[in-house]
């Protein structure tokens, strides 16, 4: 009789582990619910995204794609051309400055063509002046020799 009396009064092991088992219990099923009722949101989010919105994104990402392909394309059409331009001015510039230079050389091998013209003639009116000086003074001392005999 000690030991049931003492089990009702003291010991309380099965009135808490029936409480825990309630509580448990409760709790799963209330989490349970409330994760299903989440799940059934993502499900129905996800179920509206692919029938609805997954399409409507599709077809605008395929216009917009479609349009930027051929804006794209004209543009890639305008840079070439350009490109071909600014090749065809850089090309005609490296023309110029060759005919230039071909010019400048023509004129540089004409002048020094002259000037050693011009040299040669120096030189044969130098030679020239050389001679009538050395006449001149070979005549001159003739006629100081003259002067010196008196």
């Amino acid at each position: 009789d000690v030991g049931e009396v003492y089990s009702r009064l003291l010991d309380h092991r099965p009135v808490i582990q029936g409480e825990i088992r309630y509580f448990v219990k409760e709790f799963e099923e209330k989490r349970s619910l409330r994760e299903l009722r989440v799940l059934e949101n993502l499900k129905t989010t996800i179920f509206e995204t692919n029938e609805r919105v997954l399409p409507k994104c599709e077809q605008a990402m395929q216009d917009n794609l479609s349009e930027t392909f051929k804006r794209l394309q004209a543009a890639n059409a305008m840079i070439h051309r350009l490109q071909e331009r600014e090749y065809e001015v850089r090309k005609l510039q490296a023309e110029k400055v060759t005919a230039r230079e071909e010019k400048c050389i023509a004129h540089w091998e004409e002048f020094m063509k002259e000037q050693q013209n011009k040299r040669a003639e120096v030189d044969e009116e130098h030679r020239k002046a050389m001679e009538r000086l050395k006449e001149q003074y070979s005549e001159m001392e003739k006629e100081l020799a003259k002067y010196v005999s008196f």
